[in-house]
Order: structure tokens, then sequence, then C-alpha cells
């Protein structure tokens, strides 16, 4: 079954058809820059753009950068703050004339992984972190999706979003080296071990590509894995979420 899968950040919005059998995308991913301001109006044009880019008259799923219930938008992320109570599922079939799913895009990067990635076959408790414009994660449990796990969300240093310390786009807005940056991140993750001891972490996201430039600073007693779809896992796993979650 073909599907297509949009993955949505706060600096792109990419789609490219998957075959969910296979885990495969079926052609060259297609990307177009988030707008600036990143309304829904606005995002929900990239998307229409996307989907006639393929002239794609099936099944959507969209990964969108923040917690997502029943398909409405219960917080506004790294985007506009006006995506707050949004029904984004039905904003985007309206705008397109098809049927779109749409999931929080950490939760659709970790179900890439899991289901054909280097989290294929992994028990226990498996939390995905993607690294980007702000800080994702998806939370597994023997398999099973635990949903809208936003970790990059916890507070930290003088009550501060901890992605706003250790986020990707912090390393690149305030200039920072990958090796103060990653003590930055290997705090990150520390920070959630205490919380949930999770038994394996797979790293993705944009800046997974150069986790050479900043694993020697990650010192965290879980084993750690490069993700491996790096940047595609979000296109991929946002396809199967249409398939139904499994």
């Amino acid at each position: 079954m073909e599907i297509l899968g949009i993955d949505i950040g706060g600096s792109g919005i990419k789609g490219a058809p998957v075959n969910v059998e296979t885990g495969k995308q079926l052609e060259e991913r297609f990307r177009i820059p988030t707008p600036q301001p990143s309304t829904p109006e606005a995002v929900a044009s990239v998307i229409k753009e996307i989907v006639d880019h393929f002239n794609w008259q099936g099944p959507v799923g969209c990964g969108f950068p923040t917690i997502i219930s029943h398909g409405k938008a219960m917080a506004h992320g790294n985007l506009d703050k006006s995506w707050l109570g949004v029904q984004v599922d039905k904003l985007f079939s309206d705008k397109t004339g098809l049927d779109v799913t749409v999931v929080n895009d950490a939760d659709a990067a970790g179900l890439a992984e899991m289901k054909y990635g280097v989290g294929r076959g992994k028990s226990g408790l498996v939390v995905m972190i993607t690294i980007g414009t702000g800080i994702g994660s998806g939370v597994f449990y023997n398999g099973q999706l635990l949903p809208n796990f936003e970790l990059g969300q916890l507070k930290y240093k003088n009550g501060k979003k901890i992605e706003k310390y250790a986020a990707d786009s912090v390393r690149k807005k305030q200039d920072l080296s990958f090796t103060a940056w990653g003590k930055r991140f290997n705090e990150f993750l520390h920070h959630v071990n205490v919380i949930c001891a999770p038994d394996y972490f797979i790293i993705g996201g944009g800046v997974s590509k150069k986790l050479d430039k900043f694993e020697s600073e990650i010192d965290v007693e879980v084993p750690v894995l490069l993700a491996e779809f790096q940047n595609g896992a979000g296109i991929i796993g946002a396809a199967v979420s249409a398939n139904g979650i499994k």
C-alpha cells in the first residue's frame, strides 16, 4: 500500500510517497520551507502544494510538531500560536480533498524506526529523540507507542523548556561548537534517564547525521542508537500512521 507521508517541522515541510509494507520511500522527497508566519492557512497551503507536486490522490499521513489528540493540536509547538486548538486533520483534509491522518512528529519518526529501523525487535522502554528546531520524543513500551510524550517541554534552568537549552536550533543561534552543544544534549539525556530510565535511546532528526561530532560528550548509561532513517524517519512514520498505528 502506498501513502503520502509529510513531515512538518519548524524550518521545513517535506513529503514523499511511501510503501508502508516495506518502509521504502518511492520518490525523492519534496521540501518547502515552513512559511513565516506559520499560520494554519499558510501551512495548509504548503500541504496542498506537496500533494499537488506528487499528483497524489490517495491517503496522506502528516507528522505535526506538537501534541496531537484525536487530530487536534493541543499546543502550538514551534509553529504560530494560532495553532492551539485547531482540528489539524480536518483542516488539511478540507484543503486537499483527501483523507489525512495527523500525529505528533516525533511519534511518527519513532514508528518508522520501531517498525523498519534500528528499533525493530527492541523490547522494554525505548525513547526516540528527534533533534531539530525543538526536541521531540516518541516513547514505546514493548513496541507499542505511548503517544504524546513531549520530553523537550520539560522545565529546566530558570523554568525554561529544556529544548530552549539543548535543541539544535539553539546550537546554531548561539554558534556553539558541537562539543559545547553535545554537553547540553547529554544533560538532557541524563534528565530523561532520571525520569523514566529507558532501555534504549534512539537519536534522530536533522542533526543525527552528525552524531560523530558530539557522541564523545554523551556518557548516559543507556545504549544510544543512531536512527537508521535519520531525518527521513518522519516521512516514513507519518505514512505508517495513516495505515493505522500498529
